[in-house]
């Protein structure tokens, strides 16, 4: 190492004890009671790459609280005399905004509504948005220098929005023009601004109902320039980028909240801060914008849920990185939690009770907690495994309790060309049937899923599962081939192996077309048949028709003398309705099993 190397080591070691010797007095601008493990000291580019430490010179991470700085970064742009401001402006995306996982997700929801064709710079808004609340805090209650660490970053060629974010500052701080960011070109810049100074004024509290009103606000200054090159011409202090990175995946994120669409809207356009404005041109043109853009950014759907496809690109936003079949596993599971009721059971005659028989040796073969040590001190005080030690023998008496057996369940979805793709939209045969599995998991039951679209495709568990991971990923996958369920599968599942281990429920969601494979399959009604008989615990059919059509009287009473229960729903959004009911009124009636 060179004499010049050396003295670089020295110096930053020097740096991370000044820094972290302020590392307390950060913590307690906050509170007092305010604890987080110190930061992580990068010194190199190589320590800078193991914590992913790329856009920025300090960053957080919500997944375990952690902060990361770079003082070989914070050397090369002079900013040491700025230890308090810089830590504690870390410690504030703990502490205030965003704080966990699952509000940062909340976050960007509301970011990303206000943003229309703009979604992936989300992300970026977010965080100056949370750098605004944070820093105007610690410059006016904690007499803090943070326009200073502004000045020691400067950027030669900014943004239309970089520059929107400087003059904030500078209407928040009450600071002469030119402080930080020379003088707007356009006088609706600077009345912008100081829109946006309100926002975070008036939301300080409640920032996350503020969130939505700023990124409107930011969304006209995102227009002429990219995202690529927006990030590269911003000083590098982008530090919640990769807040949400390694973290799970945050529940309560398929409904949009009551003020989630509500709060997407121009500030000009907010009641809470109407009449506020009273400067030089309002907020922009003769409809409160810069540049004309539209008064309000509004989301206009009934519907209170995102669809699939949006929840998977909130997490992917967030930082989640697992399979997007799994992000949409989860969905469905999410959506069908509220509705899950317990699993009804089959009672058998009587239940036993453990009857204590006697006692027999233990060897070290067998588990620890199998030794019965009172037994074995009693026989010897000098215990000697497997020559002295003993253990309990235990045979069954009946006991006066009635014992509960859940009933197993297969659960037979048509996936042909005329059904919905779950992954794009809300599939409601898929969200009945998830709620139906997972009720059947709770009470200890195992179930089956089949998707089929035939003549083509099907595809299905390995036999009878527990797994909830398994039976979600074949519910939420997509075959769009041939016409209807086909009726083989229920005769490769119970005829042609040996019958079930316990009384299994049969239950298929198709539509009419379940005819025209009963039919054109050979032995077709048979095999629906000889299928229920073996399976032993019932069998529903949910035919998505309407019950008054005549057309098909003959087959349905077939299916009737067969065993089959016909459920019919004329909307697809039915299917939830009685997937909550699906258990107290089929699983309730109790049934003799033959296999």
């Amino acid at each position: 190492m060179t004499v010049g190397a050396k003295r670089r080591v020295c110096e930053l070691e020097a740096l991370r004890e000044t820094w972290q010797g302020r590392w307390e007095e950060a913590l307690a601008l906050w509170s007092r009671f305010t604890k987080l493990s110190p930061p992580l000291w990068c010194m190199t580019a190589k320590e800078e790459e193991k914590e992913d430490l790329t856009e920025s010179f300090a960053m957080i991470r919500l997944q375990g609280h952690d902060v990361v700085v770079s003082l070989k970064q914070v050397r090369e742009k002079e900013l040491e005399d700025f230890a308090l401001e810089i830590l504690a402006h870390e410690i504030g995306h703990h502490v205030y905004a965003p704080a966990d996982l699952r509000d940062n997700a909340r976050l960007l929801a509301r970011i990303r509504r206000a943003l229309p064709g703009k979604e992936p710079f989300a992300g970026l808004i977010a965080n100056l948005y949370t750098d605004l609340l944070i820093n105007d805090r610690l410059q006016r209650s904690a007499g803090l220098d943070m326009g200073g660490v502004y000045r020691k970053l400067p950027v030669e060629d900014p943004s239309p929005l970089w520059v929107l974010y400087l003059l904030i500052y500078e209407s928040l701080w009450n600071l002469p023009q030119g402080t930080l960011i020379g003088p707007a070109k356009k006088a609706r810049m600077r009345s912008d601004a100081r829109l946006g100074a309100r926002v975070i004024r008036a939301y300080a509290r409640h920032w996350l109902d503020g969130a939505g009103r700023f990124a409107a606000l930011c969304l006209p200054y995102l227009k002429s320039w990219g995202l690529k090159r927006t990030l590269a011409n911003l000083p590098p202090w982008l530090d919640t980028g990769q807040a949400g990175a390694g973290g799970g995946i945050p529940d309560g994120l398929t409904r949009i909240e009551e003020n989630e669409e509500e709060g997407a809207l121009h500030p000009a356009h907010d009641p809470e801060l109407t009449g506020l404005m009273e400067e030089e041109g309002g907020a922009g043109g003769d409809d409160g914008h810069p540049d004309g853009i539209g008064a309000e950014i509004r989301g206009g759907r009934k519907n209170r849920y995102r669809t699939p496809e949006e929840y998977r690109e909130l997490m992917k936003g967030v930082g989640v990185t697992v399979p997007e079949k799994d992000l949409t596993a989860r969905y469905y599971r999410e959506r069908a939690v509220p509705h899950l009721i317990p699993f009804p059971s089959r009672e058998t005659e009587e239940s036993t009770d453990p009857l204590p028989e006697g006692l027999d040796v233990w060897d070290v073969g067998s588990p620890v907690s199998s030794v019965d040590w009172m037994e074995s001190v009693i026989r010897s005080p000098h215990v000697i495994p497997g020559v002295t030690t003993v253990q309990r023998l235990y045979g069954t008496a009946e006991g006066g309790s009635p014992e509960r057996e859940p009933v197993d369940l297969y659960l037979g979805i048509d996936c042909s060309g005329s059904m919905l793709n779950p992954a794009l939209d809300l599939s409601h045969p898929v969200l009945a049937g998830a709620i139906i599995v997972l009720s059947a998991l709770r009470a200890g039951a195992r179930a089956m899923a089949c998707l089929s679209g035939e003549p083509g495709r099907y595809s299905q568990t390995d036999g009878f599962v527990s797994s909830e991971r398994d039976l979600l990923r074949i519910l939420t996958g997509y075959l769009g081939t041939g016409y209807a369920y086909g009726i083989l599968r229920l005769k490769e599942t119970f005829l042609d192996g040996g019958p079930p281990r316990r009384p299994t429920h049969v239950m298929v969601i198709t539509d009419s077309d379940i005819f025209h494979m009963l039919g054109e399959v050979r032995d077709g009604w048979e095999i629906a048949e000889r299928a229920v008989a073996r399976a032993g615990g019932g069998a529903t059919m949910v035919l998505h028709m309407s019950p008054d059509w005549g057309g098909y009287r003959e087959e349905l009473d077939r299916l009737r003398e067969q065993g089959w229960t016909i459920h019919f729903v004329t909307d697809q959004e039915e299917l939830v309705a009685f997937a909550r009911t699906f258990a107290r009124e089929t699983y309730a009636r109790e049934r003799e099993w033959k296999p």
